[in-house]
Parts: structure tokens; C-alpha cells; sequence
């Protein structure tokens, strides 16, 4: 498939909100996979937010411990905060001295898991803000334009499919998926512990396991997530990539 194939596919995948069985957590998870294969992206994270909440990260990724803590900090303070709240794109000048200053710890714990001081760009149609979706890069310069250009394209047809979703009579479901995603996200991070233990497998891939089993079966991530904790359920580990294809 080429990059410009690959690139369409994505915004079918976007816009597909009224699909039946709308799972959110795997919607907004498919988002940000897309960016770090699309573009010069290592991670991305998404920071959502409904009426009366502060900014969580709702969707699961496969992070390291030095991922979960840029993600914690990043929920207080940083590029991502200041995207939803100005609905801008906010992209730090990585050789700039006044970068730390503003943002000090998001940067210090950037820096110690291999990141740049990361960017941002706003999830927001009109007056509607639901969050900002955050970009982690290597190396020592700024996110280059094209990637920011397509990962705020990607942003706006996520916030415009979800939107899209309440206006035609799912309100009420769309509604309840942002009010319970935080709960579903430590329902699977709790899963992918016990699958990783019980296998002797990285998290990363019992994450996969489950991915894997809840498309085959055509089930919410969320509910395979509770059948490994209340009974016992154990998914197959797909077959790890050979290193050359890995690195293709």
C-alpha cells in the first residue's frame, strides 16, 4: 500500500463513527497508531476532556515507564494543555533556552524517556473543544511542518467524526464513552498486566493479544479487557515480527 493510499484509508477510519459497535477507546487508539506510521512521529497521546472533567488520557498505548510519566506530566502542564485551551497548535522551539523554562518538567521528563520537548495540536471544530492530541519526537529539531499539517488533519476529522456522532441521534452514546473511557483505560492496563504475567510476555504485546482477539471477535477492547480479569480469558500472542521486517 502506498503512503498516499495509506493516508485515505486513515480518514475512512476517521469519519466512520456510526459504525455499530462504536468502540471510542479503539477509535481514538487507531488514531494515534496512524500518526507514528504516517509521519516522522514516535508517539502520540491523545488528552480528552467532557463537561466537568480536567484532561485525561483515555485511549491505551503500549508506553514505557519513562511514556507513562511524560503523559502524566503532560496532563498539567505543556503543549498539550495550552492546544485545548487557546485551540492552537503549540510547537516549542526545541533548541530554544526559554523552552525548559516555561514547561520544566514535562521537558526534564521528555528528555529523560529520548523525547524532544513535545508539540501539540488542538481537537476543536468551531466552538467545540474535546482535547489535544499530543506529538513525541526524537532528535534535535522541531517537528517538521508536514507531520504537524497531517497530524492536525488527523485531529480534526477525529473531533469532526465524534462530533458528527452526537448530532445524529448518539449524543447520549458518544456521551457515555468519554464519561467512562478513563475507567475503561485502567480496566485494560489492569488486563494487560495480568496477560503479560500469566504468558511471561512485554506488556506491549499482551496489549496486542487482546487487539488482536477483540477484532477477530468483533468485541469491545474494553470487555475483552474484563473477561481476562473476571474469567480468566488468555488470547493468543500473535507471533513476534522478524527484525528486518520490523525495521521496514
Amino acid at each position: 500500500m502506498s503512503r498516499e493510499e495509506h493516508i485515505a484509508r486513515t480518514f475512512v477510519e476517521l469519519a466512520d463513527t456510526l459504525v455499530a459497535g462504536f468502540d471510542l477507546i479503539e477509535f481514538l487508539q487507531q488514531m494515534t497508531v496512524r500518526c507514528t506510521e504516517l509521519g516522522d512521529i514516535t508517539d502520540a497521546a491523545v488528552l480528552l476532556t467532557h463537561p466537568g472533567s480536567p484532561l485525561y488520557s483515555p485511549a491505551p498505548c503500549d508506553p514505557g515507564i519513562g511514556l507513562q510519566r511524560v503523559l502524566e506530566v503532560a496532563l498539567q502542564e505543556g503543549p498539550g494543555v495550552e492546544a485545548y485551551h487557546s485551540a492552537r497548535q503549540v510547537v516549542p522551539d526545541v533548541s530554544a533556552d526559554d523552552t525548559a523554562a516555561r514547561w520544566p518538567r514535562l521537558v526534564t521528563q521528555a528528555r529523560q524517556a529520548g523525547y524532544a520537548p513535545p508539540s501539540a495540536v488542538p481537537m476543536r471544530l468551531r466552538e467545540d473543544s474535546i482535547g489535544s492530541l499530543l506529538l513525541l519526537h526524537t532528535g534535535d529539531r522541531s517537528l517538521a511542518a508536514d507531520d504537524l499539517r497531517l497530524a492536525q488533519a488527523l485531529a480534526d476529522a477525529a473531533t469532526i467524526g465524534l462530533l458528527h456522532a452526537r448530532t445524529v441521534g448518539r449524543q447520549e452514546t458518544v456521551n457515555t464513552q468519554l464519561h467512562t473511557a478513563l475507567q475503561s483505560r485502567i480496566t485494560i492496563e489492569q488486563a494487560k498486566g495480568i496477560l503479560a504475567a500469566r504468558r511471561n510476555i512485554p506488556l506491549n504485546q499482551a496489549f496486542g493479544a487482546m487487539r488482536r482477539y477483540a477484532r477477530h471477535h468483533r468485541t469491545l477492547l474494553s470487555q475483552v479487557a474484563l473477561d481476562v480479569i473476571d474469567a480468566g480469558l488468555l488470547p493468543d500472542v500473535p507471533p513476534a515480527r522478524p527484525e528486518s521486517a520490523a525495521e521496514g
